[in-house]
């Protein structure tokens, strides 16, 4: 990951923490609509296949073209495959969230934290793919500058780092 990419990032958190403004909590309210959007949609594809009643299926669409309508006003531009990676990033969120959720509820709580952890992590991946924080062949070479490193813990995994960075920046309860 070029090293400017990361910095200007940075810069962009520092000023939120000065009082700049860098509003996502409403990109994240949108993101999470958009996940739980996601998820109909596929609830009314089981239903349908299930229960053979194509009206499922009818409203599988209506559901398709209001979160296809909402992802617009998240994910503004994009190259190549990023408006489908993002839309498998949040739904594979959602999902990894759910079983994690089904763990603690079963008292498997190490094993739901693990999940949650990963789910945290492909939902900043989103986002980091959004801010144009990433490219596919940075995917590899994710490295935080040492002056960030004590704003952020250095992460070993690709999906750690940029969760650290985006997570740094994705704070929704600062007003």
């Amino acid at each position: 990951m070029e090293d400017n990419k990361v910095k200007d990032f940075m810069n962009k958190v520092k000023a939120m923490e000065q009082g700049q403004k860098l509003d996502l909590s409403s990109g994240e309210d949108l993101s999470i609509g958009i996940m739980n959007l996601i998820s109909i949609e596929e609830h009314l594809f089981f239903s349908g296949g299930k229960t053979g009643a194509t009206k499922y299926f009818e409203l599988l669409n209506e559901v398709r073209k209001m979160r296809v309508d909402l992802m617009k006003s998240m994910i503004k531009e994009y190259e190549g495959e990023v408006w489908c990676i993002s839309k498998h990033l949040l739904a594979a969120s959602m999902r990894v969230m759910e079983v994690g959720t089904k763990a603690l509820k079963n008292n498997e709580k190490e094993k739901a934290n693990e999940l949650f952890k990963k789910s945290y992590e492909l939902y900043n991946m989103c986002w980091a793919l959004n801010l144009g924080l990433m490219e596919g062949k940075d995917l590899k070479k994710i490295e935080i500058p040492e002056k960030e490193k004590p704003m952020i813990k250095e992460e070993k995994t690709v999906f750690a780092k940029m969760g650290a960075l985006v997570g740094k920046a994705l704070d929704c309860c600062r007003e």
